[in-house]
């Protein structure tokens, strides 16, 4: 935020263009187009009958919240609830498979999700199918209100507002609980107006059983860069759903609660998973986004470029901080006049410039949980030094089959095959942080 500044100074006074500056001018613009489509989003008011079949594919979960999400989603009374337990065999899972009215259960020895949402769907007789992770806890009418936008018959794919559970036990719970109510307060709705929610995120989607029948073998075998991704099936799905020709929404009166790790070990696997699916899938997508969604296109290369932009201008500080230059944008700056010390000023004013900016964008929750700006600084701290790289490290390991990372040996485990391919994002990542580099601050 603070090259971007002292940028758009120096072309106020100097009419001089920085690319970093038109780069950082498209991404506001890109938030103030948020703010004005979520501000005209409305979710579904009317009920809507329906059949629906939930499926929940489920591997080493933990037996007590498993037991509880099952309770609450038999609770709200859908058509069916078939679950199906993959990899090793888990008694505890099936005793509580068994123990709860209602609930059809399969075991299947191939560990991954994919699979075993083929074989839910195959079971599944609901025109509504809804695909559930085993650590969601759905609230009060969570389906009643989920199934409303099926009203439209364009609808294909429907998601829920999501929260953390009990969030004040730590500063990553906190942190996690915030960013998923910022995706509930501007991305989703914006996308929603649009009809192009871009990901409906996995704990709960809502999917036309006629859908998932006719994409069902793309979704089990579509590769790119030589490789099929397990992972990021909520994405996988999202845009195959767009790609039948029909609306993806978000109903923000359906409300669940997750999970979210505690520990740093499995934070960052999480988040690098998401990574590594997430940008899979939308160069994946790209040729079909430019095309059909030009917004949803530029909104994720906008989640690509930053990282690395926000790394080459973290790179610049510290290339001046060891050498004692800087650029001469920042003469006008009130900087001491020693080295450490000019430096340390910089590196501090850039961080409470970014915490500002973060501030600014996202002040409609801080509305709602005022307490949160207490947190703010350590919110920046994990983006900037946490989720940034980690971001990175997701595009340069596109090309490798791993695994899911937090299942341990009961989730899916990937492949380890040689694949030429995989050198191809570590190429295009390192020349993107050289380009940001030279264009940097």
């Amino acid at each position: 935020m603070l090259a971007f500044v002292v940028e758009v100074r120096a072309f106020v006074l100097a009419g001089r263009v920085y690319p970093f500056a038109v780069l950082m001018a498209v991404i506001w613009s890109m938030w103030v187009i948020r703010v004005v489509l979520a501000r005209r989003y409305r979710p579904w008011l009317r009920g809507w009958q329906t059949t629906v079949s939930v499926l929940i594919p489920v591997a080493g979960e933990e037996p007590e919240l498993f037991r509880e999400v099952l309770s609450r989603i038999v609770a709200q009374k859908p058509d069916q609830v078939l679950v199906v337990i993959n990899g090793p065999e888990d008694p505890g899972l099936a005793d509580i498979c068994a123990a709860t009215a209602g609930v059809l259960w399969t075991w299947i020895p191939q560990a991954g999700k994919r699979n075993a949402l083929r074989i839910a769907v195959e079971q599944a007789t609901s025109d509504i199918a809804v695909i559930v992770d085993s650590d969601t806890l759905w609230t009060t009418g969570t389906l009643r209100e989920l199934v409303k936008p099926f009203r439209d018959p364009w609808i294909g794919g429907v998601s829920t507002r999501q929260r953390i559970l009990r969030p004040q036990r730590s500063v990553l719970t906190r942190w996690a609980d915030w960013l998923e109510a910022v995706r509930g307060e501007y991305s989703l709705p914006a996308m929603s107006v649009l009809g192009t929610v871009g990901c409906l995120p996995g704990r709960t989607i809502a999917i036309r059983m006629g859908i998932l029948h006719a994409v069902m073998p793309e979704f089990l075998t579509a590769r790119f860069l030589g490789i099929f991704l397990e992972v990021s099936d909520d994405r996988a799905l999202t845009n195959l759903i767009l790609k039948a020709g029909y609306r993806t929404a978000y109903q923000s009166t359906s409300l669940v609660y997750t999970d979210a790790p505690v520990a740093v070990g499995k934070l960052i696997r999480q988040q690098l998973r998401w990574a590594r699916g997430s940008q899979y899938n939308t160069l994946r997508m790209l040729p079909w986004m430019i095309r059909h969604t030009p917004a949803l296109a530029l909104f994720y290369l906008a989640d690509i470029v930053i990282p690395f932009m926000l790394i080459a201008s973290i790179a610049s500080w510290a290339s001046s901080a060891t050498y004692g230059t800087h650029s001469a944008l920042y003469d006008a700056l009130p900087l001491p006049t020693g080295h450490w010390q000019s430096a340390a000023s910089l590196i501090g004013l850039a961080f409470v410039m970014t915490v500002l900016s973060v501030s600014v964008r996202f002040g409609r929750h801080f509305a709602y949980v005022p307490r949160d700006l207490l947190y703010l600084p350590m919110f920046t701290a994990i983006n900037t030094l946490l989720l940034m790289p980690i971001r990175i490290a997701g595009f340069m390991r596109m090309g490798h089959d791993s695994g899911w990372g937090t299942r341990g040996a009961a989730g899916y485990v990937g492949t380890r095959r040689l694949n030429p391919q995989a050198i191809i994002p570590y190429v295009i990542g390192v020349l993107m942080l050289g380009i940001a580099v030279r264009l940097g601050v």
